[in-house]
């Protein structure tokens, strides 16, 4: 009788270590070990806004920082050119030194240059048969700031003008402008309105073609017909400004959209800004200026992760554990009082054969600003699935 319970209590250990080692192996997930947030040190400057009229200011990457706080939709003037350059270099793509396809001026676009110079506006010169290439008419609408080509271009891109500026706030609204309306091409009519920070947002994302930067970059350019056009930009090389676009001719005051290149802690960023309402032009570039001396002590860049650091862990139930680290550098502008926001994306691995170092298993997610990146995470060392022992004896996995 003994040997017979003696019997079954051995089929019964025998069956439940059977049992306990053929039970899958239990999912290790990672536990984070960098912090969820990170207030940037440091104190914002108060920012010298101009006493009248209203302006925003961003940086590269980060996007917005701050407004005057009494932003109201203005008439955006020439400003509106950057929309319109945008969508056709969006349509009709430019690499930079390209010329593109060229185009002959007709009755039409002489009649807009002659109503356009009756009308006291902006214009460059045209003749009926002259050849311009697509580089050549951003060329003359950017720089001197022409209407008339505004119109030409906005007429080949969408067939009317009606038609372009249709799309002209269908991108706005893409972009986010929700203070943005276009009722031109070329800022003629007072009805295109926009405010300093959405003018701040589609400078952002003009710069982004490196066509449309080259071009305002340009102090002057050649032309068949009327020659050297000068950029109406007049503090373009000084302060870092490197662009965008001018604005006035309405009563309510003049405008300027500007992208400034600065260093920082020995790297190279992009200030950018918007001033509207200015009495001058003159007076707008003196304030985005200013703007500019008054935010570059401010910034910082900083290592907020270094290549092979620990940002996570893998601790299996059986003993051997691996970090997961950043496979990169990441080195971010900052802006005193903003917030880094930190999120571990990582896979909840099963070891059920080995598992390589260098092997990638998640991202770390970062947000600052309007900024978000996803660095890719990495194992540092092997992880080998559990031995027979630790199969046979475990007791909750």
């Amino acid at each position: 009788m003994r040997w017979r319970v003696g019997g079954v209590l051995l089929l019964i250990v025998v069956a439940a270590a059977a049992w306990n080692y053929l039970r899958p192996i239990p999912a290790v997930a990672a536990s984070p070990a960098l912090p969820t947030t990170y207030v940037v040190p440091g104190t914002a400057p108060t920012l010298p806004w101009p006493s009248g009229g209203s302006a925003a200011v961003g940086v590269s990457g980060l996007g917005f920082i701050a407004s005057s706080g009494n932003e109201t939709p203005l008439p955006a003037a020439s400003v509106t050119k950057v929309m319109t350059a945008l969508i056709v270099l969006e349509d009709k793509p430019l690499k930079p030194g390209e010329d593109g396809p060229t185009l002959t001026l007709t009755d039409v676009d002489v009649q807009s240059y002659q109503t356009d110079l009756a009308g006291k506006q902006s214009v460059v010169e045209v003749q009926v048969g002259e050849l311009l290439t697509e580089r050549q008419l951003l060329d003359g609408m950017l720089i001197p700031s022409a209407n008339n080509l505004a119109e030409t271009l906005a007429r080949w891109d969408a067939g009317s003008i009606q038609a372009f500026v249709s799309k002209m706030n269908d991108h706005a609204s893409k972009l986010h402008l929700t203070h943005t309306k276009f009722a031109d091409v070329s800022g003629a009519n007072a009805g295109s309105i926009s405010t300093p920070t959405d003018l701040m947002k589609l400078g952002m994302a003009a710069m982004q073609q490196s066509t449309f930067a080259a071009i305002v970059g340009l102090a002057q350019a050649d032309l068949p017909v009327v020659g050297t056009v000068y950029n109406v930009d007049a503090v373009l090389g000084q302060s870092g400004i490197i662009g965008i676009k001018t604005g006035s001719g309405f009563n309510l005051g003049a405008n300027f959209l500007f992208a400034a290149r600065v260093t920082v802690d020995g790297r190279q960023i992009v200030i950018y800004g918007c001033v509207m309402g200015q009495p001058t032009l003159a007076i707008a570039f003196s304030r985005a200026q200013t703007l500019i001396a008054a935010m570059q002590p401010a910034l910082h860049v900083r290592r907020v992760i270094a290549r092979n650091q620990t940002v996570a862990t893998y601790s299996t139930p059986w003993g051997p554990q691996s970090d997961l680290v950043s496979a990169d550098d990441v080195d971010l502008a900052e802006w005193p009082g903003m917030v880094l926001r930190q999120r571990l994306d990582a896979n909840a691995i099963v070891v059920d054969h080995p598992l390589p170092s260098s092997t990638q298993e998640g991202f770390e997610h970062l947000a600052l600003g309007d900024y978000s990146l996803d660095v890719p995470l990495v194992t540092a060392d092997p992880l080998y699935p559990p031995g027979r022992f630790w199969r046979l004896t475990r007791l909750t996995f």
